[in-house]
């Protein structure tokens, strides 16, 4: 029996990369996922491999509707008691000063404002199970101020915050928020998003990437979700932990 055995989990982003990897990972070790994502194709695709033990919702997390269809799919499907806030975008490595309303809105709209969502919405499934995990995966961007635009740093940022908020909260209730921040991992989160915007502000990047030493895969990344989403963490509560190769160590 597998440490997810009965376990019903919520994975965003899950048709592809770290979030497709997570998924296969918990259904190997016995969860029911549920599992969202804006490219139907790819999530069919996916559930075609994994079977009935994997539900998919597609749809886009910054509209309220293809929300609440998550919700509504978790809630019929026993409740969450493990929730992973995987999908996001990039910004093309925006600076502020040249930075668009339409791409701040729709950055943070997707990498922060979904994540308070689904935890507001999923939160009071878990008190009611007697307790579950949260693990939202951040960035380095979320560590630094020089591994992403400013949309993209600044809400990877908020995603720490809103760990630590939901931490100390509701951990009392028996249910623990940890993040995780990797640094390069071989996903798709790029596709049109990575071109950069500004030659000026690349240039400036490029004296912070040498500091990674390798890129992760999303099996590497998906290992350590799938701890912390697991009972075997239980005292693991409010953690910021790195998985960047090194990174910020340098």
């Amino acid at each position: 029996m597998g440490r997810m055995q009965g376990k019903v989990a919520v994975v965003t982003g899950a048709a592809s990369g770290i979030g497709r990897a997570v998924a296969r990972q918990m259904i190997a070790e016995g969860a029911t996922v549920l599992g969202a994502d804006v490219n139907a194709d790819k999530l069919q695709e996916l559930a075609t491999e994994l079977g009935e033990s994997l539900q998919v919702v597609a749809g886009d997390l910054s509209d309220s509707a293809d929300l609440a269809r998550v919700v509504t799919a978790v809630q019929q499907a026993g409740g969450a008691d493990i929730l992973i806030n995987n999908a996001g975008i990039v910004d093309h490595f925006t600076p502020v000063t040249e930075m668009d309303d339409e791409t701040w809105d729709r950055v943070l709209a997707i990498n922060i404002t979904a994540p308070m969502r689904l935890t507001r919405a999923l939160v009071p499934q878990m008190i009611a199970k007697g307790g579950g995990s949260i693990v939202n995966v951040a960035s380095i961007g979320g560590m630094t101020g020089g591994a992403g635009g400013a949309a993209y740093t600044a809400s990877k940022h908020a995603l720490i915050g809103l760990t630590r908020h939901t931490s100390f909260f509701y951990g009392p209730q028996g249910v623990r928020c940890n993040a995780i921040c990797p640094a390069g991992v071989e996903t798709n989160i790029a596709d049109g998003g990575a071109t950069p915007a500004s030659a000026w502000a690349w240039e400036r990047m490029q004296t912070q990437f040498p500091r990674g030493q390798r890129m992760a895969s999303p099996e590497e990344i998906s290992s350590l979700i799938t701890w912390l989403a697991a009972d075997e963490s239980v005292n693991v509560n409010g953690a910021i932990v790195a998985s960047d190769g090194g990174w910020t160590a340098a």
